[in-house]
């Protein structure tokens, strides 16, 4: 599930509490200038968890054209976000038909999940070898940059996991990553 800001719960927050799902107008608490709010609200498009409707004249708008205005609303998605951030069911939320409906959050918190067969997987793999792995190695086994192997190390491996990496310099190798200690894996 996609992270949240403290404003975008706000934001998200406020919308489940109206009646009509609308984001607009943007609680008062927040005090945003107009171009923070823009930013927030275009990444709470982008993650679609709201998203623009058609309304009339006397309703907030997010923005209008040639062909009327228009207001944000949070989605379905939105309110399944919200759930799993806080932890909190809202009783009845209305569906596109406007039935209500009751909403539950996914079966299992996703921070508490292994998906594998993810990137990080793979690298953890490579690092838990006896011979362990270069910067070179994890680039072709991932796709990504050697910045970005090196921040999953920092990052991802080490602090989030947890995992004690070593480097060491080979002659014919180079700088040579190793994953050490009691967090390894059965080394290949």
């Amino acid at each position: 599930m996609t992270k949240l800001t403290d404003r975008q719960l706000v934001i998200l927050n406020a919308s489940a509490a109206r009646d009509d799902g609308a984001v607009l107008p943007l609680p008062e608490s927040l005090s945003l200038n107009a171009g923070a709010a823009t930013l927030v609200l275009k990444s709470l498009i982008g993650k679609n968890l709201v998203e623009e409707r058609y309304v009339d004249r006397d309703s907030p708008s997010w923005r209008q054209d040639e062909d009327g205005r228009y207001s944000l609303f949070v989605t379905d998605a939105g309110l399944r976000a919200l759930c799993v951030e806080t932890g909190e069911t809202p009783a009845l939320v209305p569906t596109s038909n406007g039935a209500p409906e009751s909403v539950k959050p996914p079966p299992e918190n996703r921070r508490t999940k292994k998906r594998g067969g993810t990137k990080i997987d793979v690298a953890v793999q490579l690092l838990s070898r006896r011979k362990g792995a270069t910067i070179a190695d994890l680039m072709e086994a991932t796709g990504w940059q050697a910045h970005s192997v090196r921040g999953a190390i920092a990052g991802a491996i080490k602090k989030k996991l947890g995992h004690t990496v070593t480097s060491d310099i080979e002659e014919k190798r180079g700088r040579v990553y190793r994953i050490v200690g009691e967090n390894t894996e059965a080394r290949a």
